[in-house]
């Protein structure tokens, strides 16, 4: 993708060549591994799945679009980052107070119900697999423990490497299910044009897989990702721009494959899966039938790695966003770009007491039903995020905080404000959906 600046400058803020390279290259890459693994979860690939199971080939470009409109946003945490040495947070906090109430309650309230929801859906695969061992509760418990510890004890350099290879994994998993079930070429190609099924609800399902894969905190995380890799000026802006499409071809490249086996294997023999992580079981048990056994466990294995990745790139990525709140809440007023590079977040107690609020306290609903209301809020905040976080970028790479040179341009305005309205939609059908009744 071009330049979303729309800007050709490149003389902004002060940069060590002697640190940067002098032009971008593929083994530079890594925050965009990381961001991609994250954001696309069981969750992610079941929605595709579905899509792919109703209305075929039809919502393929619905897919790439969702990836182009997240490449902006990663772009602009990214470039905010870098071009000006502070973080997100420290960005957002410039705005006014309310930002730091959303990003708190958001924090707590989310991260409570995602960590159960995160250690419930490694767990799946894992009791499918070795069915006879132990329980769902306590496979889940096992993953949240082994996140910790891996996060707990080691930086962003070993982090890296070990999403590496998970999404290797995936990669390997979805390629191969996609060239399983011999997809058609030629409808697949057709499903490029931009076409709206013709059934009810058709354009508010349209829009939530254009935005639901890959698109969660982890986009904000990103920025956070560049600086833990040592990334810390604009000398390495070509190679975060270069990162960040790794990042969403790599996403592109999962929906494309699940909406592939979603069409051919679902669709074409009229076979319904439940939303949600349950239906990346059914799908195992359907693959099994079909293929065999051993396509079957080599689906749970990239089941595995899909929902693990999720599990420690919030772990890690959500608990430096905010080890960085709190820095900021305590008056840290400099830049922490380098402080983010140094490793010294990840060693801080506040990075280790969210890792522990994200692990312990969800067990909890491990073994209970999710508390109603809890919940409701947990929607609700999850679907304001992605709006919060396009109209605020688009704020502070329109002012002064962010030096001329970078600031947007056209085409990432256009990007971001396309991605804010679309986002707001989907908040608003969210909060409309809630049974609001019952939670009075």
């Amino acid at each position: 993708m071009a330049d979303t600046t729309g800007n050709t400058s490149d003389t902004g803020a002060p940069r060590d060549l002697d640190s940067a390279p002098r032009k971008s290259s593929w083994r530079y890459i890594g925050p965009g591994i990381v961001v991609a693994a994250t954001g696309v979860g069981a969750g992610d690939l079941v929605a595709t799945l579905i899509a792919g199971s109703n209305f075929g080939y039809t919502l393929l470009w619905a897919a790439v679009i969702g990836c182009l409109v997240k490449i902006s946003l990663a772009e602009a945490c990214g470039r905010w980052h870098l071009s000006t040495g502070r973080t997100l947070f420290d960005g957002w906090a410039s705005l006014g107070r309310w930002t730091a109430w959303f990003f708190a309650i958001y924090a707590v309230i989310w991260g409570f119900v995602y960590g159960a929801a995160a250690m419930s859906s490694s767990a799946l695969p894992l009791q499918a697999l070795f069915p006879d061992v132990m329980g769902l509760e306590w496979w889940g418990i096992a993953c949240g423990l082994v996140g910790l510890v891996f996060v707990w004890f080691n930086k962003y350099n070993v982090f890296e490497k070990v999403m590496t290879v998970l999404v290797g994994v995936m990669f390997v998993v979805t390629v191969y299910l996609a060239i399983r079930v011999t997809p058609n070429l030629g409808d697949a190609f057709a499903g490029l044009l931009p076409v709206i099924p013709d059934e009810k609800d058709s354009v508010l399902n349209t829009l939530g897989l254009i935005g639901g894969v890959g698109g969660t905190i982890t986009l904000a995380a990103y920025g956070y990702w560049v600086n833990a890799k040592g990334w810390t000026h604009t000398g390495w802006m070509k190679v975060m721009r270069v990162d960040n499409r790794v990042a969403y071809a790599t996403t592109g490249v999962f929906v494309i494959a699940m909406l592939l086996v979603g069409a051919e294997l679902l669709h074409s023999a009229n076979i319904a899966i439940a939303s949600g992580d349950k239906g990346m079981i059914q799908l195992g048990d359907i693959l099994e039938d079909e293929y065999g056994t051993a396509t079957g466990k080599l689906f749970l294995i990239g089941f595995f790695a899909t929902s693990f990745t999720s599990l420690i790139g919030v772990w890690h990525g959500v608990s430096l966003m905010f080890a960085d709140f709190l820095a900021r809440r305590r008056g840290e007023r400099e830049a922490r770009a380098t402080e983010l590079a140094s490793g010294r977040r990840e060693r801080s107690w506040s990075f280790r007491a969210y890792l522990l609020w994200l692990t312990f306290p969800p067990m909890i609903l491990l073994f209970q039903d999710e508390p109603f209301r809890l919940i409701i809020i947990y929607g609700v905040l999850g679907a304001a995020f992605m709006p919060f976080l396009a109209l605020t970028l688009i704020w502070l790479l329109n002012s002064s905080r962010t030096p001329r040179e970078w600031r947007n341009g056209w085409l990432s305005n256009g990007m971001l404000t396309v991605a804010g309205l679309l986002f707001l939609v989907l908040c608003v059908k969210q909060v409309w959906d809630q049974d609001w009744a019952e939670f009075f």
